[in-house]
């Protein structure tokens, strides 16, 4: 190898400096909007955000157009980013690809990783606690650690982490929703139903009911959130 390609990737170094860092603060902005920090239809203020995490303007326009990428921003021209506001039509296509890559897991179920239906346990066990103590939105997010639990019986990682970025879009539209106790709650009893096949290796028989259970959460949400948010 000569020296000269060497000496391009010598010049490169900074940048890979600058990723790493707009990488973190992707991930620490992902954090909070999933966390509802940052709201949907929210503008998201160079300035102000930037002078908090101590980072750079090329930085952290890196960093939302990370974000966009992941459908969890937009670009609007002349006004700036803002967390994005969700069609009724992303739900639909995020419980659409939902159907594919947990099927995927189940399926893979005789083949699933060491530990895999532990994770559902917990899930399940975090959800009930949450319920007891009437914390809803926690018991929204131990609904969505059961279903990554779910596509990770698949041991894809990029299965993983195509999960997580649907998530992360789906908790957008939960943000939305004035009443979370009234969707995730009565999904727990489906969530123990699907556990319950699973750990006596009924693969198909759990593949059926979580697609009827996706059916049913999908037209759940859709009739909830229509209302809520601009047509197409």
């Amino acid at each position: 190898m000569s020296d000269a390609p060497l000496a391009d990737l010598t010049a490169d170094r900074e940048l890979l400096g600058r990723s790493s860092t707009a990488e973190r603060v992707a991930g620490i902005l992902r954090d909070r909007i999933i966390a509802g920090f940052f709201h949907p239809g929210e503008r998201l203020s160079e300035e102000a955000i930037g002078q908090a995490l101590g980072v750079s303007r090329n930085t952290l326009r890196e960093a939302f157009r990370l974000l966009s990428h992941e459908r969890l921003l937009s670009h609007q021209l002349n006004r700036g980013v803002f967390v994005r506001t969700l069609s009724v039509a992303d739900v639909v296509d995020l419980y659409r690809v939902r159907r594919v890559v947990e099927s995927a897991g189940v399926r893979n179920l005789p083949n699933a990783p060491e530990g895999g239906l532990t994770a559902l346990r917990e899930a399940v066990a975090e959800a009930d606690r949450a319920a007891t103590d009437r914390r809803w939105r926690d018991v929204g997010t131990a609904n969505m650690r059961f279903h990554q639990a779910i596509v990770a019986l698949a041991d894809s990682g990029r299965l993983d982490e195509l999960m997580r970025q649907l998530l992360a879009e789906l908790r957008l539209v939960f943000l939305v929703m004035n009443d979370p106790k009234a969707f995730h709650v009565p999904f727990m009893a489906g969530n123990r139903d699907i556990l319950e096949l699973l750990e006596k290796g009924e693969a198909d028989r759990a593949e059926a009911l979580l697609v009827s259970y996706l059916d049913e959460a999908e037209q759940t949400l859709v009739r909830a959130y229509a209302p809520l948010v601009p047509g197409p």
